[in-house]
């Protein structure tokens, strides 16, 4: 997994959704400062946040954790 290039894909979903760090937080009960460290590639989500993650972003696990859509 490339820290970076989930980042970035999350940063992209979200965006996508006309959501902000924020609303994107909020949903999953966590920080806005988690969602940045994300999208800059400084962390990954932890893994009882996957799950949620990915309904929210509207994509599959397999492409979160790959950092983009297998149809790409």
């Amino acid at each position: 997994m490339d820290a970076g290039k989930t980042g970035k894909f999350i940063a992209q979903r979200r965006k996508a959704m006309n959501m902000t760090q924020n609303e994107l937080a909020k949903k999953l009960h966590i920080t806005d400062k988690a969602v940045s460290k994300w999208e800059r590639g400084l962390s990954f989500p932890d893994i009882s946040i996957l799950i949620p993650l990915a309904e929210i972003l509207n994509i599959s696990l397999y492409d979160l954790l790959k950092g983009g859509n297998e149809n790409e």
